[in-house]
């Protein structure tokens, strides 16, 4: 389970600002409801996406042989 700040905060909050924890799971719950979105939630998961990669993805969240075969991000 995500315990973070909620969307509401985070959308008052530069995406620089963001997490490596909330930009992981956000960008996961935006891909699972990705057919769903409107124009500006396509546009918020575009940001997310762009500051991952500005980031050079999400390296501390990479999983290693000690946690697991995928990263979890809650």
């Amino acid at each position: 389970m995500y315990v973070g700040r909620d969307m509401a905060e985070l959308t008052m909050t530069p995406k620089t600002e963001w997490t490596e924890k909330e930009l992981a799971y956000f960008h996961h719950l935006f891909q699972q409801i990705s057919p769903y979105l409107s124009a500006e939630g396509v546009t918020i998961h575009r940001e997310i996406v762009e500051e991952i990669m500005s980031r050079d993805g999400l390296t501390s969240l990479e999983a290693e042989w000690t946690s697991g075969t995928r990263p979890h991000f809650d």
